[in-house]
């Protein structure tokens, strides 16, 4: 048997020398020749190593058969009745009832405790920890909540987060306006009247309008601002159109580069807040009218 494997062994070293061989000979550039000698090589592999896997098995198998293993011994299952196997299966709690701490129903009787009362009768099964722990740990939740909010004020009420989170919001407003105070133009400039909008156009049209539009909006070289009448238009979109670009035929000059898209539409409401205020011997009205 020794001398078996031991021609096995030397036929598998064989192989790669075998392949050298081909590969002198595989020089010659037939491809399909190289191919069907390596599927050759390959199946001769194989076919050596199913020898060798079988040979063993052989030489296991003789050895089992010259000398047998013994047999372990079984053991011995007890047979119950279908009555007592079910009996003790039910007296197996599942997963749930040991989750919840449930007692079945068969172990009702050593439950039981001795005084009853009209009859009624009553188990002496206690409530289960998940239970307890649950309940005290809503105790203590409640104590510290108490000692948080209403004893120490370490927490905020919600009327303190109420101001706070409306303060929040002050902040992140101002931000927000303060960072898309240049993308205002004409299409999306909004009518405004706070009172720090106004105050901000009014010194800007103190300082710069007042020449051709006179102190009040009256008008003097330029047209009056307090009517009802506008010679370009008067909503917001287009008083901040004729600020931005102006009228150049018509003397008005452009203020893009000179005021802010913001300035330009503090000086817009501001205008836009001089309709009605009839101010002293206001210039006659020009273009047309607009409610």
């Amino acid at each position: 048997m020794r001398r078996v494997n031991y021609i096995l062994i030397l036929s598998l070293l064989s192989i790669p020398a075998f392949g050298q061989e081909n590969n002198v000979i595989s020089t010659s550039g037939n491809y399909y020749m190289d191919v069907l000698i390596g599927v050759f090589i390959a199946a001769a592999v194989l076919l050596l190593a199913f020898a060798f896997v079988l040979l063993n098995t052989f030489k296991a198998l003789a050895k089992e058969l010259r000398n047998p293993s013994p047999l372990p011994l079984s053991e011995v299952v007890e047979r119950l009745e279908y009555e007592d196997w079910k009996a003790r299966q039910s007296k197996k709690p599942g997963i749930f009832s040991k989750i919840l701490g449930l007692k079945p129903l068969e172990e009702e009787k050593d439950l039981l405790i001795e005084h009853e009362f009209d009859g009624i009768k009553e188990l002496d099964n206690p409530v289960p920890g998940w239970f307890n722990l649950l309940f005290y740990g809503s105790i203590a939740v409640g104590f510290l909540y108490f000692i948080t909010y209403h004893g120490t004020g370490w927490g905020q009420s919600q009327e303190q987060e109420y101001v706070s989170e409306m303060k929040l919001a002050e902040r992140e407003k101002a931000a927000y306006l303060a960072s898309s105070a240049d993308k205002i133009d004409e299409s999306n400039v909004k009518v405004s009247s706070e009172a720090g909008t106004l105050d901000a156009g009014k010194a800007l049209f103190s300082t710069n309008c007042v020449a051709c539009h006179g102190d009040k909006g009256q008008g003097s070289v330029g047209p009056n601002l307090t009517d009802e009448y506008w010679l370009h238009g008067g909503k917001i979109g287009s008083v901040f159109k004729t600020i931005k670009y102006g009228v150049p035929d018509k003397g008005m000059i452009s203020w893009e580069k000179t005021l802010s898209p913001k300035q330009i539409s503090e000086v817009s409401n501001y205008i836009l807040s001089l309709k009605g205020t009839k101010p002293a011997n206001p210039k006659a009205p020009q273009g047309d009218k607009e409610g």
